[in-house]
């Protein structure tokens, strides 16, 4: 990770407080106003760059406006972007889990990039099932390579040791976590 995201990261810690996390519900039981609406409070957008070999947070992405996906243009075909640069775009839930927060749901999305000809490849169909996936506290990181399920699985160690720890044996062994 370079000096500019680790700053950005750190900032992104001071103010949110690590993850966004355990907001109340607006849709408490009293069937009025907001019923029906998603909330995004406890969704996070991490890329995971293996080529760079580090993750970074992007709070940008919930409205596909991440640094990654500014000014490209996205296509249907991975065969547009042969040049491309491989990201994962990985939907991070945190919610409580026998009352500690902790990774609930994880939904990683291809993401293909080639800045030169300001193209990329992505599928939205597959972002949005995979933040559904993520948001409903099931795992979706089995397409993922092994070196990018590295450097997500140590990039949430890092951020917050003890929401890792209070994770899932699912979520450990689906990012290949031998501890």
């Amino acid at each position: 990770m370079n000096e500019q995201e680790r700053q950005k990261n750190e900032k992104i810690k001071k103010m949110s407080g690590n993850f966004n996390i355990l907001s109340n519900d607006s849709t408490d039981g009293h069937g009025g106003y907001g019923v029906g609406t998603i909330n995004l409070n406890n969704v996070t957008s991490v890329f995971v760059d293996p080529e760079e070999n580090h993750a970074f947070v992007d709070m940008g992405a919930l409205h596909a406006r991440s640094e990654v996906e500014k000014r490209i243009k996205f296509l249907k075909e991975k065969e547009a972007v042969p040049n491309g640069k491989l990201y994962w775009l990985v939907w991070v839930t945190v919610e409580n889990l026998e009352g500690k927060p902790a990774y609930t749901g994880v939904g990683a999305c291809e993401m293909i990039v080639d800045r030169s000809i300001r193209r990329g490849y992505k599928s939205m169909p597959e972002h949005v099932n995979n933040m559904d996936k993520s948001m409903k506290g099931k795992i979706a990181v089995d397409h993922m390579d092994d070196k990018s399920k590295q450097v997500l699985r140590d990039f949430l160690k890092d951020f917050n040791r003890e929401f890792w720890d209070q994770s899932t044996e699912e979520l450990k062994q689906g990012l290949n976590d031998t501890e």
